[in-house]
């Protein structure tokens, strides 16, 4: 009976310290960057070419227009990806945007919610792409779950960005009738 109690115990303990991790850290900041050899007007139109999304975000499915006007500011869709399996939404909403410099994105779902934004500067020819995000859990315990797979979220952030490095380089598509 005695272990009972530790056990029970050394579990309301954990519970306790995962739950106030939640409260201690409830949100990750993080900033990511990489050199494209291309120029900025190239690497934009890529970044905002629906077919090349695939090659360079890690499960992307596809993307529904949802309401505004696709690529201005308040334009809203839903991005689907595949998660182990299994389908997964995420609302994206476009709060602000300049072509070929930035764009920054409020992404929702049931689990998180996750300020984005991308900037793009030239540098001799090439672009620093520099990739900035706040993430939050919606409740305690994803607010706690968050608190311990920071690390993970920028890893597939650095990963995401080392993709686009790789699309945009080896792009062969011609964006100069389209660009914006």
């Amino acid at each position: 009976m005695k272990f009972l109690k530790y056990a029970i115990g050394i579990i309301a303990i954990l519970v306790v310290v995962f739950l106030a991790l939640g409260l201690i850290k409830p949100k990750i900041t993080y900033d990511c960057e990489v050199m494209v050899d291309k120029p900025t007007t190239e690497t934009w139109a890529v970044l905002q070419d629906v077919e090349k999304l695939p090659e360079w975000l890690s499960g992307f499915q596809k993307i529904e227009h949802i309401s505004g006007t696709p690529g201005t500011v308040g334009a809203v869709s839903k991005v689907y990806f595949d998660d182990n399996g299994q389908s997964m939404a995420i609302q994206e909403t476009i709060t602000d945007i300049e072509p070929n410099k930035f764009i920054s994105m409020k992404y929702e779902s049931d689990f998180m919610n996750m300020d984005y934004k991308i900037t793009l500067t030239s540098v001799d020819g090439k672009t620093k792409v520099n990739s900035s995000t706040t993430a939050y859990g919606n409740g305690i315990i994803s607010k706690s779950i968050m608190a311990l797979m920071g690390s993970s979220l920028k890893q597939q952030e650095e990963t995401n960005l080392s993709n686009i490095k790789k699309t945009v380089e080896q792009n062969t598509k011609n964006y100069s009738q389209t660009e914006q």
